[in-house]
């Protein structure tokens, strides 16, 4: 029998081009008390990495939106994942995601739609965002959820802007859904 109070397992599996994604995944990952696991650049996961991904009770996904899509690692990564399909190991797993891009809109959608879809195949649960935009006049950059997102978080980096200058905003969206899928996992296992 689980303790009611044992706190799941949570991993942020994520690939960063330029570091923003990163600063996001370390957002989202201190929101839900998680292990961050990064795709490298050849898109490749270490061993720990798998091991935590089969061991968790919630994966939340993380990638820029490249050309309307996720990354090419993360697309490697997610072939990959065939191996626990295979074995239905991910099966009836929380799973949640995120993105980041330069322009406002630049399909970000997509991409976590394909996160979506990606947890489906495995037979996962997913987690919306849960946070209304901040969409009226008085709104500001910094301002939670200003891009206005319901299936996750989205986050908008210029493209000529360092990772330390990206949202407060951005980043508290980033926290605020980590902690979000960490209170269903909890939910789930008690």
């Amino acid at each position: 029998m689980t303790a009611l109070n044992s706190s799941p397992k949570i991993v942020v599996v994520y690939h960063s081009g330029y570091g923003h994604t990163r600063r996001m995944a370390e957002a989202v990952a201190k929101g839900a008390g998680a292990t961050l696991h990064a795709i490298d650049a050849e898109g490749n996961l270490s061993e720990d990495g798998w091991v935590a991904l089969d061991a968790a009770d919630a994966i939340i996904l993380g990638a820029p939106t490249y050309m309307g899509g996720p990354s090419w690692q993360f697309k490697k990564f997610a072939d990959a994942s065939s191996k626990p399909w295979f074995s239905a190991k991910w099966q009836d797993k929380i799973f949640g995601g995120f993105t980041n891009s330069a322009s406002l809109n630049g399909d970000k959608l997509n991409t976590l739609q394909y996160f979506a879809l990606l947890a489906g195949q495995h037979g996962g649960m997913w987690v919306s965002l849960g946070i209304k935009p901040s969409n009226t006049r008085a709104s500001l950059r910094d301002d939670p959820n200003r891009m206005g997102s319901y299936l996750g978080p989205m986050a908008q980096s210029d493209a000529d802007a360092a990772p330390a200058e990206m949202s407060i905003g951005d980043l508290e969206t980033g926290r605020l859904y980590g902690a979000r899928v960490a209170g269903i996992a909890r939910q789930r296992k008690s």
